[in-house]
């Protein structure tokens, strides 16, 4: 199905699945190419300590992710495909940029297997979101204020370098991104459906729930991963 060629997808149970299965494919195409440059700048010593040697230039790259996510959001809906698929795909690398430096603070293998245990827990909260019949708006609502509350205990720890707050944060957050992973999932599912659904929401939809996947992972990572 050319989503680039029509302004609205279907209404057809047919066509919300081929969405979807679009979704979680240019999903997959993000992750990957987060992990292939995250891997690339890793094992290049200039590139490690041109990050790690200038905070600018860290905080800088942070900071262009996050512009990047702004400016999806708003102009994702009117642009053409490749457009939107530019600035997904330009998002993925800054992340594998700044997600080089895990390698410098958790061994290789408990990386490896904490995406795999991600993976496979994003996996199952999609089915569920997919197949359950309970409205989880809710749980979007309640997400919404609990990363808030996230983020200020993370602040908060900045300064007080507690290790039990660390822990607490961490479980919190995973159950966080785990909740708004199923959530998410049926939002899409349900936005699919409606006839007014545009042609880019694929990419919308894939950045979503990259999201939902990249934070959950960081918080599985921070209270399971083996430190060097």
């Amino acid at each position: 199905m050319n989503y680039a060629s029509q302004k609205s997808l279907t209404v057809t149970p047919e066509a919300a699945s081929d969405a979807l299965w679009v979704t979680y494919r240019w999903m997959s195409l993000g992750l990957a190419a987060t992990g292939l440059v995250a891997l690339g700048v890793a094992h290049s010593p200039g590139l490690v300590e041109a990050l790690l040697g200038n905070r600018i230039l860290f905080y800088a790259l942070i900071f262009a992710q996050l512009g990047i996510v702004v400016a999806f959001t708003s102009v994702a809906s009117r642009v053409s495909t490749a457009a939107a698929a530019a600035m997904f795909f330009a998002y993925s690398a800054l992340t594998g940029v700044t997600f080089s430096t895990l390698f410098l603070v958790y061994t290789a293998a408990s990386i490896g297997s904490t995406f795999f245990v991600t993976a496979g827990a994003f996996a199952g909260l999609s089915v569920f979101g997919l197949a359950t019949k309970r409205d989880l708006s809710a749980v979007g609502r309640f997400g919404f204020f609990a990363l808030i509350g996230v983020i200020l205990a993370s602040l908060v720890n900045m300064f007080v370098h507690s290790s039990g707050l660390e822990l607490f944060i961490s479980i919190a957050g995973v159950l966080l991104f785990a909740g708004l992973t199923a959530y998410d999932t049926q939002r899409l599912k349900d936005l699919f459906r409606r006839s007014d659904a545009h042609a880019n929401l694929p990419l919308i939809g894939a950045l979503t729930l990259y999201l939902d996947f990249i934070n959950m992972f960081l918080f599985l990572l921070r209270f399971t991963g083996r430190r060097r």
